[in-house]
Formats: C-alpha cells, structure tokens, sequence
C-alpha cells in the first residue's frame, strides 16, 4: 500500500476505524449532492460501503482517505482504474484541497499504473467538479442525458478525460 504526502494532506489506504468519520460527509445533502448515491442514513450503510472499499484492490494504491492535520476530510482516487473521483466534507471547500489531493493522486496512477488516460463521470450542474478537473487538464470528451439515478432524480453525465503525459 501507499501513502501520498503533500503540502498539507496525508493520502492513505482506509481502515475499519474511519467509518464515523467518513459517516459524517455521507450523510451530508450538501457533500453527496453530486454523488452516485443518496446520503447515507444510517452508519451501517456507510460501513458498508466502506467495506466495499477496505476489501478492493484500490485501497491505498489508486484510491485513498484524505487526512488534513489528522482529520479524516475525504476520498480521492481512482476506486476503479481508470475512473477518478473524489469527496470533501464542505468545511474544506474551495480552499485547494480536492485540487491538492487529485495532484497526488494523478501523478501516482500514471507512475505505477499503465493507464492511456484518466476518466471522470461529472453531474454538469457540478461546476466547481468540472473546474476543478479543467484546471487539472482534463478535457471535456462528451456528454449523456439521464445516465444514472440517484434517489428519485435521473442525472446527466459530462464526461472527461486527462490523457497520459507525454514522457520526456
């Protein structure tokens, strides 16, 4: 397994012992408002999933918790190569974080891992994503209407993609 350091963040394979703190940012409306999910209702539901986490070959190779001094404040990576995602708990919005750990995590899969390109799947009413992703390279490569459902609402996808870098 790996761990990712950056200026601020410690990016790190996932344990039993995260779920409270991961339960906090999925049962919030706002953090999950552009998830593939509902918020979580109840801890066991966010153990579960975190399960599904702990028992994936990605865990701590290509998707990883996001520590800042200590605290558990999200995820980011690549739960299923080639596919990038990542979530924050709103305290930690719009202060450089998410673009800090994608950083990390990006340079990382295209070191160890022989992906021609990274892929992201975003909500276009998720305008801080999609800047996020351009401002990391990512480039807009189609778009889907009503592309999976989530809770009661049908959701559109923009798709991106951030071609490997050249060597050299």
């Amino acid at each position: 397994m790996t761990e990712l350091r950056t200026e601020r963040l410690r990016l790190r394979a996932a344990s039993p012992a995260d779920a409270a703190a991961l339960h906090r940012i999925f049962t919030d409306p706002e953090a999950m408002r552009y998830w593939s999910r509902p918020p979580h209702r109840a801890l066991e539901e966010t153990t579960r999933w975190l399960r599904s986490m702990l028992d994936s070959e990605a865990n701590g190779v290509t998707d990883f918790v996001v520590e800042y001094e200590g605290e558990i404040i999200g995820k980011a990576g690549c739960w299923r190569l080639p596919e990038v995602g990542f979530i924050l708990a709103r305290p930690f919005w719009r202060r450089g974080f998410a673009h800090e750990a994608l950083r990390a995590v990006i340079a990382r899969v295209f070191a160890d891992h022989p992906v021609e390109a990274l892929e992201a799947d975003v909500d276009p009413r998720n305008e801080a994503c999609l800047g996020l992703l351009r401002k990391l390279g990512f480039e807009e490569t189609g778009r889907a209407e009503r592309t999976y459902r989530v809770g009661d609402e049908w959701v559109d996808s923009v798709y991106l993609r951030l071609a490997r870098p050249a060597a050299g």
